[in-house]
Parts: C-alpha cells; structure tokens; sequence
C-alpha cells in the first residue's frame, strides 16, 4: 500500500480522493483517459471506458502510457484485469479505416491489416453491416456505399470497433478571409495547438471534438481554423445570442463583411457563405409529423466546414443530418464531453474523436482565465419542506430541496456582502427567480425575454449600468459576461447519479458563493472550494 490519490477497481472505476496532496496532478491525468462520473466532496468517481480509451488513442496516448500513468497513481496494485482491458481497447483503435475506393465512385473501402478482425466481422456482425450496404469482398477489406459513411461508423463504434476516417472531404467553395489587419491579437499558443490539432495531416484530422474550458476563446478558435481553410463555412451553436456574438466577432477580427454573414434563426432566414444557425431552427417542424424543412441548410451551399458549437447540446435529428454529410469537415467545440442523453459514441462516430483538451486549472495557472474561489453553502430546510419531501419521489424532493425558500435570504446576505461587486444569480426554478428578482429589483432573464431585450440588459451589464442579473438556463450557454465577478447559483437541473453539471456558461464565471440544494449538490470543477454553514461569518 502507498500513499497515492487513487483507488483502481475491478470494474474500471477510479476513485481520486479530492484531499490528497496530488490531487490536481491525478484529476489532470485522469482527464486524459477516464470519464468523470461523479463529484462529491471527498472522492470524485472517474470510469474509465471503451470511448474514453479511444479519445485518449486519438489524442496520441498509448496503451502502456495509460497503464503506466494510472499505476502511478492507485494507491494499491492495478487489477491486472484493468490493464488487460485497457491494452485490448487501446488496441482496436486504428485497427480499422475508411479509405477511397481505388476503382468505384461513390463508394468506399473498410480495411484492416488484420486479416481477423475482417473475419470477425463477418461472422459475428454480417447482416447488421449488411443491412447498411456492406459486402465483404476479401480477407482484409470490405466495400461500403459512400453515402452511408456515417452510419457505418456510428454501427461499428456500437460494437466496440472503432474507425479512422481517412476517406478525404471535399474542399467546399473557397472562401478568402483573412485576420483584420488592424487586429493586434495573437493566438494564445494553446489556441494554436488547438487548430493544429484539428488539421487533416495524412489523411486524419479534419475532424473531431476541441475541449475547452469556459473563457479560453473557443470562438476565436473557430475563426482560426476557418481562416486556415479559407472555406464557405456553416456554423451550429446553442441559442441566437450565441449566434450574434459569432457575428460579432467575425465582423471585429475577420475581413468577413455583414454582407458575407448569414443568421439563420428563428427571426431571420439568411444563407451567406458564412451562415450561424441555431440547432433550434434546425429541427423545428410545424406538427409531430411533418418534416423538418431547415434540415437543407445542411445542402444550400457547398460547405467546407462545420462548427458544432457546444456540441454536448446537439440534438439527435442533427445527428442524423450529418451522419450523411460525412465528406464535409466538421468541427466540435464544447467545455464538456458528457452528454445528458448518453450519446458521447455519436458524437465520436460522427463529429470525431477528441483532438485536444486543455485543462481549465492549466488557464488559471497561467493567467488566461480568472482564478475562482469557489464555496458551498449548506441551507437547512424549513421543517414543512422536510415533512413534504418524506413521502416524495427522488425528482420532487430534489426540486423541494431547490426551491427552499431559506436559501433567498441567504442570496441577499451574500449579495450585501458583495455589493459592490457584478453579480449573477443563476437558477432552475422559475418561481424561484421571480421571487429573488423582486427582492433584489433586479432584471430577469428567462425564456419569455425576447432576444431584443435580452442583448439590452446583457450589454447593460457589461456596461455596468446594472449590477445584479437574474437568470434562467437560457443563459447556461455562449454568454459572454466577462464583468462577471460573483454568481450565485440558487439551483440547478435534476440529473440521474452518472451526470455532471455542465461547465460552460455562466455557471463557470468567478464564482464567491455557490448556493445548492441540501439534498442533491453539484459543483462546478473549481479552485479553492469551500463548504460552509449557513450562519458561518463569510457573511
């Protein structure tokens, strides 16, 4: 037995004791390999799996550097049936690849130099593949219709064999843009190692998923690798404020003009050689059955490249759409792999594999980002919410334990305390957002709050003009509230055991109190976190 941060078990479950003095240096190295599954106060769960495994191959790690980082880390003897497993997994990533076909357009080749991974193929998995146009034509290759590229390897990603994509893309219309010339910046070189990480080098890349934290500048990397491209490009993200600070900022740093720029939302229909559309607008439909008519934007142009931002939010129909768009390069941005509806293999089979990640702790450490003080405030809960939540569902007596009405006063003694500070308050519950809202007399941002007035009171903000903003979930994603310097979260989203909280949006700002359920706590991956009773004098 050793002093060492970690407990590695049977079941590929790696338990990090969060007070260990190595517990940063463990929490950084896991990222690399293993999911985090849950985060309480003295042990954070990570399970390490087939599609975390896989990432790790893509991003260049080996089965023996895996198996050598997490043995330096267990504080007992690796089970010897992990490390199998992980050689095993390891070993099938790049085992198989799509290739051109040498002699007939509009289809591709499946090959693998090992003769009996075709085979396996074959026998255990034929009418599966089949059904999707497969045909086995050789010991070591098999032949597949183009169109159906994406489906191919979303099916053999389900059965635990994943594919390198190396059949090409097309160019899409050539684009000329450039960075503004009176544009001073420089690509931060994590931004830089970013974009190179996504370039098509030898028939890999131009694909695949860049992990970011909030506030490292996932937009200008978006801009970068679109500069690089010099390409008609589509661009997918959250919610039309998201869509207009991409507008923005490609008008401020690009030559882009307005007259290249396209919003494609539910207020406007534009189709530029730059479009920014909603993933919204994309699968709306007027009744249950009819069609989903903007789903063509996927073919108005030639496209050569596709930004899916937050790309953990993407909705199943867009997953279909570009399961047949699979020769246009695609791009995902997001601050988090973990998905709430599980489909983290979609996103690899699809948008690609994991190409980058940079640790939110190594932006703080130094100076990109803000460093956060974090703190957890525990609410005790009226006895009549108690006697409520006895006889209550798990989902209601999370929602009881949201709603404590004890927790506004807490909120009003924080924001006394910080006064002076540019203050969020970020909640679930709209009841709940109303009541704060009018003990503060501040302005509340929900979903009934028009785009219009929602970019005046942001700008406001930024301005200064207003100190204190409520706001829903609507404002969870690509809000750029730079000024913020305490948020307050009042609650969050009810979520199965194996979720995490999400780490993008203004639930990541420079965050002095975090104010959660008593039941049921999330936490945003923050520094210096602190729990704290209800009458401890940090008010």
């Amino acid at each position: 037995m050793h002093n060492k941060p970690c407990i590695v078990q049977r079941d590929r479950t790696v338990l990090l004791e969060t007070c260990h003095a190595d517990y940063e240096a463990a929490r950084d190295a896991l990222a690399g390999y293993a999911d985090l599954i849950k985060s309480p106060s003295s042990f954070h769960t990570y399970r390490i799996t087939p599609l975390s495994l896989w990432n790790a191959a893509a991003a260049g790690m080996s089965p023996a550097e895996v198996a050598t980082s997490l043995q330096s880390l267990s504080r007992f003897d690796v089970p010897a049936t992990v490390l199998d497993d992980i050689r095993q997994l390891m070993g099938r990533y790049g085992q198989l690849s799509l290739l051109p076909h040498p002699t007939r357009e509009r289809w591709l080749v499946l090959y693998s130099d090992h003769e009996t991974l075709i085979q396996e193929l074959k026998s255990r998995h034929a009418v599966a593949l089949g059904s999707l146009g497969m045909e086995f034509i050789s010991l070591q290759a098999a032949q597949v219709p183009a169109e159906r590229r994406g489906e191919i390897k979303q099916e053999l990603t389900r059965l635990g064999y994943p594919v390198l994509d190396r059949a090409g893309y097309q160019d899409g219309q050539y684009l000329d843009m450039h960075w503004r010339e009176n544009e001073s910046f420089q690509l931060r070189d994590y931004q830089r190692s970013a974009v190179e990480s996504f370039k098509d080098v030898d028939g890999e890349g131009g694909n695949g998923v860049l992990v970011l934290p909030c506030g490292a500048g996932k937009t200008i990397i978006g801009l970068a690798a679109m500069l690089e491209l010099k390409c008609e490009t589509l661009i997918l993200t959250s919610n039309t404020t998201s869509v207009r600070q991409w507008s923005r900022e490609l008008q401020s740093r690009t030559s882009l003009t307005s007259d290249d720029i396209g919003e494609y939302s539910g207020q406007r229909k534009m189709v530029r050689p730059v479009t920014v559309a909603t993933y919204q607008i994309l699968t709306h439909r007027k009744g249950k059955d009819d069609e989903q008519l903007h789903m063509k934007l996927f073919n108005e142009r030639r496209w050569g490249l596709i930004i899916y931002d937050e790309v953990h939010l993407l909705p199943a129909p867009v997953f279909r759409a570009t399961a047949d768009i699979q020769a246009t390069r695609r791009l995902g941005l997001t601050a988090t792999l973990v998905r709430e509806d599980g489909r983290e293999h979609d996103v690899f089979s699809l948008i690609g594999p994991k190409r980058y990640e940079m640790p939110w702790k190594r932006l703080e450490e130094t100076g990109w980002i803000a460093e956060v003080a974090c703190a957890e405030i525990k609410v005790p809960l009226p006895e009549q919410v108690k006697n409520a939540s006895i006889a209550a569902s798990k989902r209601e007596q999370y929602r009881l334990a949201a709603e404590n009405p004890l927790k506004l006063d807490a909120a009003c003694r924080l924001i006394q305390h910080h006064h002076e500070a540019q203050t969020l308050i970020i909640g679930q519950y709209l009841d709940q957002l109303h009541l704060i809202a009018e003990r503060l007399q501040a302005p509340l941002i929900t979903g009934q709050t028009t785009q219009e007035q929602r970019q005046e009171l942001y700008a406001a903000f930024r301005r200064g003009d207003v100190r204190r903003l409520v706001v829903s979930k609507v404002a969870n994603f690509a809000v750029d509230l730079p000024d913020a310097s305490v948020a307050i979260e009042l609650s969050g989203s009810y979520a199965p055991a194996r979720k995490k909280p999400s780490d993008s949006g203004v639930s990541s700002v420079l965050s002095r109190g975090i104010i959660e359920p008593f039941s049921t706590l999330w936490y945003p991956r923050t520094a210096g976190r602190r729990c704290l009773p209800f009458e401890d004098n940090y008010f």
